[in-house]
């Protein structure tokens, strides 16, 4: 037989691109459509239907400048002989003047009836609106349409100004440019969609196998069978000569996918907050009128917060999703507020993450979600396996690091370890997205990368257009219908997630195990861009911490009302920004705007009820603070776990504040001696030597300087806000000193670099091991990165970094491609580097971005290179990224331990505050081991008065017979998880609370009060 396949092929395409996709809709009708221009920002349907609307007419322009908002009145009558044949329907086309680019990247719509409920969405791809009267009937509907601008373009490079409302400019970007009745052809969508699926399926088999050879044979008939000129006619005649080739069963041993509704919409990313509702609204309804249609559909959706935002603005959406909840069609996910950043937030915070999240999702749907569901954060910290388990979860859901751009994981069903050995089942959808349409691609590609094929042969296919493209659409369906039995192709079931780990922990009794972090190589300037969200973060998380520990410590000792429901809202504004757009700095202007005015008005609401408990306490309840006699008194509270000079711990202590050290000129250097260390600067305002006294040795390297800032191409190939590439090590300038000067306690080195200025600020405090460099920064350069180093002169095969509830060590060296692409790594507030008996700590107070090496000296010495990446100045998606005034504190401190790193880091971020008074305040709870820390003190979520004690053991060590005991009398104490349900362990009143913690175990106990 003559080889023609090519020729066969190309005849198909030209046949679908030009016959039978024009086929699928009939004619048109018009309608009648009038418009109101909205003057602001958004306003819901009941205000919108009151305004004055004015005839519109298709081809204009609507949405006046980017991120305006359009209403459509529209009105018209189904033509009379419109959907009466069989096999057709009639229904609204709407194209609000969409490109061919990605969909959920520019305009969207939303169909509303005129009482008011959703219809569904209008997107790039997902273009109708079904109409629910009959042929010669009027109808009435109104669209919300958004001008949201595409902002990334066809390269998400490049300064944009349309990030911001104040930039965006006054010039409409959209034109209408169809609004009209429809007939549907279903017979040619459904011959429309077989083509789809036969010619992706024909594409994935081998070229000389016989079943793409029969697949093929048979599309050459169908087109025979189908009539050029008469493509409604003949469509059904088409679909019964491929019949045959869909109804061959696939093998008893092909791959199984469960394929599983679902659409990725970002809390805020290349939009703001306010359009990620409208895009919930949207997309939800899309899904809930696709489960009115096919019963076999189902949805998996995460994300606490976004179901809060429907229940509170679009309550009619919100009752038809519980509805399905009920039903068990709509999963909801993940068990977090948001699918939040795992490198950046706290401890605290990550596991506060899971504590709304299932709060929320057992209170309004009794569900108790057994998975983590994060597909798109960058990077997973070692931490959140325990994290999950302790949040009564099992599972683990990802895809992201198949984007490494060195290293491939070895699994795709695996355990993940965590620090402490914390096991969960996770799996990484093989198909290596979460935004599938169903193809034979995605399905061969899913099977392909199975790396447990043989042993489990089941994964997760998530399909759907995420970020406002409307979610799965009827096309996607159609082809997991199609592909549910079929030869050549993996099975396609509808299902659920909870459907695949079943699956899987019934086909890998013993799966393989990944320890540890799951560093993602790629976006690893996540952990520096936009500083001011991420300091805004580190604030906040201290700040809670702190009107918790005193709140409660004022309820116990007091009485105080304990303020449940500003806690509540604080905690669910940090929660909600440490998104993983926000918090990794990978947004638009318009929402870091968004940010620092959240950070604000938490500080604001914090610091308010910091400032009401503590000066209570401080006056012992007396409702007055200080008298004429001891007017100079105060008590010094300390929020963090360790002592700060004579502060105790979690306590309010009647105690002298600290010592300054002041600088004394030595020749052309400058000393700080605290009886402990001693710091000399040389005329470059660089550290040149800081001995410790116990043991004189010099912490910093022979000939090299420390607290040395360089500046750092920084152009990354491709994702400018998210990426730092290895490339920006070969191009840097150190900055030098202009001048050096003592300012009272302080020693002031002033230097700078293009349009930029720096000021450094030494000081030191009487009887501590630590140095404080306080960087004040005027940052106007693009493109640039800073860093400050500190060359320690110790021989580290490792690097201990803080991550939540613990630290993690990396190594320093680049012995594998694993450590080669390990270059920039995240740290919370201190990392360690030491050989026995001796190490140093580089705290922070709002830094995360590092980069830790080795080298060997010409002396033969090692020196071990800490550098803490302080700014960048991305241009892509925000061009004003990093501008403008910053402050930086570093602490510098010897101590041979990571319990000497942790409790510089503690004191740096929870600073001592002085209140006015005269009352000793003792802390609610104590802990007899160092190496055991008070991680949060609060009252119960349930609002009974229970104290709750969060802990967690720190060193990286057992912790034998550990003592807890509490300031105040306890009924009873018992274990619990972290939504402070029971766990086994419970002690009566007057029994000793006594524990062992593995390491870094977290342990989280609660108080019944007496």
């Amino acid at each position: 037989m003559h080889q023609d396949e090519p020729l066969v092929e190309a005849r198909i395409a030209r046949l679908v691109r030009d016959r039978v996709d024009p086929a699928v809709l009939r004619r048109s009708a018009p309608v009648t459509i009038e418009a109101w221009e909205v003057p602001g920002e958004p306003v819901p349907f009941d205000a919108a239907v009151g305004e004055t609307y004015t005839p519109f007419t298709v081809g204009s322009h609507w949405g006046g400048r980017p991120w305006g908002t359009t209403w459509f009145r529209v009105t018209g009558t189904v033509p009379a002989d419109f959907g009466t044949a069989p096999g057709t329907t009639a229904e609204l086309l709407v194209d609000l003047g969409f490109t061919k680019r990605q969909p959920g990247f520019q305009a969207e719509g939303l169909a509303f009836r005129a009482d008011g409920s959703t219809i569904k969405a209008i997107e790039p791809r997902n273009d109708t609106v079904p109409l629910e009267v009959g042929p010669g009937e009027s109808f009435e509907l109104w669209i919300e349409a958004g001008a949201n601008p595409d902002i990334g373009g066809d390269s998400f490079q490049g300064a944009t100004p349309l990030g911001s409302r104040s930039t965006a400019g006054d010039d409409p970007i959209y034109r209408l440019k169809a609004l009209e009745v429809v007939e549907r052809d279903d017979t040619v969508w459904e011959l429309q969609q077989d083509l789809w699926v036969l010619r992706g399926l024909m594409a994935e088999l081998p070229t000389d196998g016989t079943r793409g050879a029969d697949i093929l044979r048979a599309l050459e008939r169908a087109a025979d069978a189908l009539d050029p000129d008469d493509v409604a006619g003949t469509a059904a005649d088409a679909r019964q000569v491929l019949a045959p080739v869909l109804a061959v069963p696939a093998s008893p041993a092909a791959h199984r996918a469960i394929a599983v509704g679902h659409a990725h919409i970002d809390s805020a990313w290349l939009w703001p907050v306010r359009e990620t509702k409208r895009k919930c609204a949207r997309t939800f309804s899309n899904v809930l009128d696709l489960m009115d249609r096919d019963p076999d559909f189902t949805f998996a959706c995460s994300s606490a917060q976004q179901y809060a935002w429907i229940r509170d603005e679009y309550p009619e959406v919100f009752a038809r999703i519980k509805q399905r909840v009920a039903e068990g069609r709509w999963i909801p996910v993940g068990g977090m507020w948001v699918e939040s950043d795992t490198n950046l937030p706290g401890g605290e915070a990550l596991a506060r993450q899971f504590v709304a999240g299932k709060r929320f999702f057992l209170e309004e749907f009794g569900i108790d979600t057994p998975e983590a569901w994060l597909p798109d954060s960058f990077g997973y910290s070692g931490a959140l396996p325990q994290i999950v388990r302790a949040a009564g979860s099992r599972w683990f859901v990802t895809q992201k690091p198949s984007w490494n751009e060195t290293n491939v994981i070895p699994h795709t069903s695996f355990h993940w370890e965590g620090i402490d050995g914390s096991r969960i089942l996770t799996h990484l959808p093989p198909a290596d997205t979460y935004n599938s349409d169903v193809s034979p691609a995605d399905l061969r590609r899913g099977e392909r990368n199975n790396k447990e094929r043989g042993t489990a042969n089941t994964s997760m296919l998530l399909y759907g257009f995420g970020d406002g493209g409307g979610g799965p659409t009827r096309e996607m369906v159609g082809a997991a219908h199609r592909q549910h039995d079929l030869d050549g192709s993996p099975r396609v079931t509808l299902g659920t997630p909870a459907q695949v780990f079943e699956q899987l922990e019934a086909e890998l009794p013993t799966p393989g195990v990944w320890s540890g972090e799951m560093y993602l190589e790629f976006h690893r300037g996540t952990y520096t861009s936009q500083i001011r969200t991420k300091q805004g973060n580190r604030r906040s998380e201290h700040l809670l911490r702190e009107a918790e520990l005193w709140a409660a410590t004022a309820a116990v000792r007091l009485g105080s009302e304990y303020p449940y429901a500003e806690l509540e809202e604080a905690w669910h504004t940090v929660l909600l920004q440490q998104f993983h757009d926000i918090l990794p700095g990978s947004s638009i202007a318009w929402v870091y705007e968004n940010a620092e005015e959240q950070y604000a008005r938490v500080a604001e609401v914090l610091e308010g009820l910091i400032g009401s408990a503590t000066t209570a306490l401080a006056a012992g309840g007396s409702g007055t603070g200080a008298g004429a006699d001891d007017a100079a008194s105060v008590v010094r509270f300390n929020a963090s776990p360790v002592a700060a000079g004579d502060a105790t711990a979690l306590a309010g202590s009647v105690v002298h504040a600290p010592r300054p050290v002041p600088p004394v000129r030595d020749g052309d250097r400058f000393v700080l001696d605290t009886g402990v260390v001693r710091a000399t600067i040389d005329a470059a305002g660089h550290v040149v030597s800081f001995v410790d006294h116990a043991t004189g040795r010099d912490a910093i390297a022979p000939g090299a300087a420390a607290a040395e800032y360089t500046v750092f191409r920084d152009t990354p190939n491709q994702w400018e806000a998210w990426d730092i590439d290895r490339a920006y090590q070969r191009n840097g300038t150190v900055l030098s000193a202009s001048s050096v000067s003592v300012d009272g306690d302080e020693l002031v080195v002033e230097r700078s670099f293009g349009s930029s200025t720096l000021t450094t600020r030494y000081s030191a405090v009487q009887g501590e091991p630590e140095l404080t460099v306080e960087t004040e920064v005027d940052w106007h350069e693009h493109q640039k990165l800073l860093k400050l180093a500190f060359p320690i002169d110790v021989l580290a095969s490792s690097a201990s970094s803080e991550i939540q509830f613990g630290h993690i060590d990396r190594p320093t060296h680049q012995n594998t491609s694993w450590d080669h692409a390990r270059f920039e790594t995240s740290a919370h507030r201190w990392v360690h580097v030491a050989e026995p008996g001796f190490g140093v700590a580089v705290a922070n107070d709002s830094t995360y971005g590092h980069d830790i090496t080795r080298e060997t000296r010409p002396d033969g010495g090692i020196t071990t290179l800490v550098r803490e990446s302080l700014l960048r100045g991305p241009t892509f998606p925000d061009p004003n990224a990093d501008q403008g005034h910053h402050v930086f504190r570093t602490v510098l401190r010897i101590g041979d331990s990571v319990l000497d790193a942790a409790d510089s880091g503690y004191r740096l971020n929870l600073p001592v505050r002085s209140v006015p008074g005269s009352a000793e305040v003792a802390p609610l709870v104590t802990v007899s081991s160092p190496q055991v820390f008070v991680e949060a003190v609060k009252l119960a979520e349930d609002r009974s008065g229970d104290v709750v004690v969060r802990l967690y053991e720190g060193l990286g060590g057992r912790a034998a017979d550990v003592g807890v005991s509490f300031g105040f009398d306890a009924a009873s104490v018992s274990q619990v998880d972290l939504l402070e349900r029971p766990l086994e362990r419970s002690w009566s009143a007057g029994e000793p609370v006594v524990l062992t913690l593995r390491p870094f175990e977290i342990v989280t106990l609660r108080v019944r009060r007496a």
